[in-house]
């Protein structure tokens, strides 16, 4: 894919002293009536492109993080700014600017154009307003993002945090809690003649806790949370909440013993570590991968990938959920797409360029990280849902394993489907009971293989609440992941038991 950026003057400070602004209107926020939409549109299709889009952005937000009681981030600001994608059967245009005088808009327009063109005759458009959905609700407004006193409230909040940590555990020796919540106004113009407008409201929470004990070491730990709202989050989960669970984790770490190593049965626990599911099956479930050959699902439509007992569901619709949108940066309705069903792999996550060059229905699953960037397919809220098995009769059908509750993360090999994982928060399974804490535990596997193992399936499904953010071809964006209890009968667990 090529790009190119346009000259461009930033006319917003990233980190302004001032507070964001209040709520505007589209047309004010953009300078752009539909006879300029029209004409940038055209341009963009001149040279005989297939597709074209506008995307418009704005994005307010607060940054603060807290470290030992110390305010040592503090910055609100507004950046904004357009981008052109230009399709030409496989080929790709975008151009961005960040001034949006007619000139300057019409030039990024000319530019991402040239970059695809392609020789054909430009047809006519003609651009009107189309409804979306409601599901943050759409032009919610973080409470006091434009008040005197939102600064005071989110420290506030921080240092509500830190006292919770080093009440729950003595041991804790370091605090650092952060918290950004913005507003994104976006528009989104589509050459089939849709402008698609929505506000975007997105909070993240994290508190990151050191604990030390003589002959113990020293950890480290962290809970983290964030969802489409403002701080009215905080009216359902308190920040002590993030504080104490940190704290706990950090504790737990201390005391935990080394992580067996071996050949074990495996139990992921609901929500985090549904991560797990993100990275090794959901990434290459995502079409780009599989229109160039890259992933293992690749040319397999309709056969049997999984075990009988996993569905996987990727879900943009879910009310206020991190990965959810109203309309998909595209200006595709987000929809709910099952991926595998009972084991059989039924549909991939497609951005317009995907589904366009393979014929499939487009999921709503175009996303950018922002007006800088083109949009790929990317997941927004990915699942396994419930099964017919109770947690407590999965565990004990395990005589000798091992318990995942959270991941740090890990690596995927994306072609292969190869992973190695690392948990945050591990447990020995004995005789068929969650026994000791563990700590140095990974997981080594092929993701494809292993939801070939699952085993049993719980009926405690729930997404993780966290603050995901997923990296692809240099763009993160925000997503939530989640699963129910699962027993998978082996997986490679590497740990330093003697």
């Amino acid at each position: 894919m090529t790009s190119a950026k346009t000259m461009a003057t930033r006319t917003d400070s990233r980190f302004s002293a001032a507070a964001p602004a209040a709520e505007a209107r589209i047309d004010e926020c953009f300078h752009a009536d539909a006879a300029l939409l029209e004409r940038l549109l055209s341009e963009a299709v001149s040279r005989g492109a297939d597709f074209a889009d506008l995307y418009f952005e704005r994005r307010e937000e607060w940054n603060l993080l807290l470290e030992q009681d110390v305010l040592r981030t503090a910055s609100s600001g507004v950046m904004a700014g357009m981008g052109v994608h230009v399709l030409c059967g496989e080929r790709t245009g975008y151009a961005f600017t960040e001034d949006f005088t007619p000139e300057s808009m019409m030039r990024a327009a000319r530019t991402a154009s040239l970059i695809a063109a392609g020789g054909g005759a430009a047809p006519v458009i003609r651009l009107r307003d189309r409804p979306v959905r409601d599901l943050y609700p759409a032009g919610a407004v973080p409470p006091g993002a434009a008040s005197g006193d939102g600064f005071a409230h989110r420290v506030d909040l921080l240092r509500r945090a830190s006292a919770a940590a080093r009440g729950k555990e003595p041991r804790v020796t370091r605090v650092v809690a952060a918290l950004r919540d913005e507003v994104k106004t976006v528009a989104v113009v589509t050459g089939e003649g849709g402008i698609f407008r929505d506000r975007q409201p997105m909070l993240t929470f994290y508190v990151l806790v050191v604990a030390e004990e003589a002959g113990r070491g020293r950890v480290q730990a962290h809970d983290s949370g964030g969802c489409r709202m403002g701080l009215e989050y905080f009216d359902r989960k308190p920040p002590e909440e993030f504080g104490r669970e940190a704290a706990r984790r950090a504790g737990l770490a201390l005391g935990a013993d080394p992580a067996p190593a071996g050949s074990l049965p495996v139990v992921l626990g609901p929500g985090a570590s549904g991560v797990l599911l993100h990275e090794a099956v959901g990434h290459p479930l995502e079409a780009d991968f599989n229109r160039k050959g890259l992933s293992r699902f690749c040319n397999r439509m309709g056969e049997k990938v999984a075990s009988s007992l996993c569905t996987i569901v990727d879900d943009g619709t879910v009310a206020s959920s991190r990965g959810s949108l109203n309309v998909d940066d595209e200006g595709n309705a987000t929809s709910s797409t099952t991926l595998i069903e009972n084991g059989v792999l039924v549909g991939f996550m497609q951005d317009r360029l995907s589904s366009r060059l393979t014929g499939a229905k487009p999921t709503g699953n175009g996303r950018r990280q922002s007006y800088a960037h083109p949009p790929i397919p990317r997941m927004t809220n990915t699942y396994l849902p419930p099964g017919p098995h109770r947690p407590e009769e999965i565990l004990r059908s395990v005589k000798r394993g091992v318990y995942a509750a959270d991941f740090l993360g890990g690596q995927v090999d994306i072609a292969k489907g190869d992973f190695v994982f690392s948990a945050s928060e591990a447990y020995l399974i004995e005789d068929g009971a969650i026994t000791r804490p563990l700590r140095g535990m990974t997981l080594i596997g092929n993701g494809p293989d292993v939801m070939g193992r699952v085993e049993m399936v719980g009926n405690d499904y729930r997404l993780s609440g966290q603050a995901g953010m997923c990296g692809k071809e240099g763009q993160l964006v925000p997503v939530d992941f989640g699963i129910p209890t699962v027993k998978i009968s082996s997986i490679t667990v590497g740990g330093t038991e003697g």
